[in-house]
């Protein structure tokens, strides 16, 4: 017997009649629940709508769309939140996926398309919640708790980005196995890498600073050069430490933001 997915719960904010008149059909015809939003609204109110997924023109909000995107994806971890909008610049994008954004999807673009990427985030959201229901993962001095989105040691949290937590869970969860970069990046992402995409290489380095700073005797992620990474804590000096990749600079993380979104144009 075929299980059916579960109904997606989509709510837009956003003025584009054309974009939005064939969206509404294409969820209609695959039992999506969806709603139009002509304003912001208060993250208070998209709680009590259940939704599972909120897609956002940012041109809509105007100056009040930074806030307004960082409130929400501060306040509704579990909720997929897809920006789509016109042409932008490198630095809004990667400005959003860094508030929390889940994706960025450039118009004019192709309802299915968007469909699509809100679906594989909402498969990495229910995962999660079920991996949560276990209660929290322990490794070396690292507690991961699913159910909050967030990494602890001695209970201060590392304060992971939901991107960079997606990552951490994955790789703790194959502990001991070699995870290839495109095979992390299908799994957290949600689509193929593409050629010379560097963004798991830099969301890695991000994470291993952030447990450095806070578990600075234990070293969790070990590079395997050409091929991928591996989660598995050890005590500093109580083994040989793979070399951690070679450093990113500023221009580099922005290219590598630029190329992971640039399918989106």
């Amino acid at each position: 017997m075929t299980t059916q997915p579960a109904t997606i719960r989509l709510a837009l904010i956003d003025t584009d009649s054309g974009f939005l008149t064939v969206l509404a059909k294409r969820t209609e015809a695959a039992g999506w629940q969806y709603r139009q939003l002509a304003s912001s609204v208060p993250p208070e109110e998209l709680v009590a709508m259940k939704l599972n997924a909120l897609v956002v023109d940012i041109a809509v909000l105007g100056e009040d769309a930074w806030p307004y995107l960082e409130r929400v994806c501060g306040m509704l971890p579990d909720l997929a939140v897809v920006v789509c909008t016109g042409r932008s610049s490198v630095a809004q994008r990667v400005r959003a996926l860094r508030l929390g954004a889940d994706d960025w999807v450039t118009k004019p673009c192709h309802p299915e398309e968007v469909m699509a990427r809100i679906e594989a985030i909402v498969r990495r959201r229910r995962r999660n919640r079920v991996n949560g229901d276990v209660g929290p993962l322990v490794a070396g001095e690292l507690e991961i708790r699913a159910d909050q989105y967030q990494a602890f040691v001695s209970g201060q949290s590392l304060d992971l980005t939901r991107r960079e937590f997606e990552l951490l869970q994955l790789l703790a969860e194959g502990k001991g196995q070699v995870l290839e970069r495109e095979a992390i990046y299908q799994r957290v992402w949600g689509y193929a890498m593409a050629h010379g995409d560097r963004s798991v290489d830099v969301f890695v380095r991000k994470l291993r600073q952030k447990l450095q700073r806070r578990s600075p005797g234990w070293s969790y992620i070990h590079t395997h050069f050409g091929v991928g990474y591996r989660f598995d804590p050890e005590p500093t000096g109580s083994a040989d430490e793979d070399a951690s990749p070679a450093p990113v600079s500023t221009a580099e993380e922005a290219r590598a933001a630029a190329e992971q979104l640039a399918r989106a144009r």
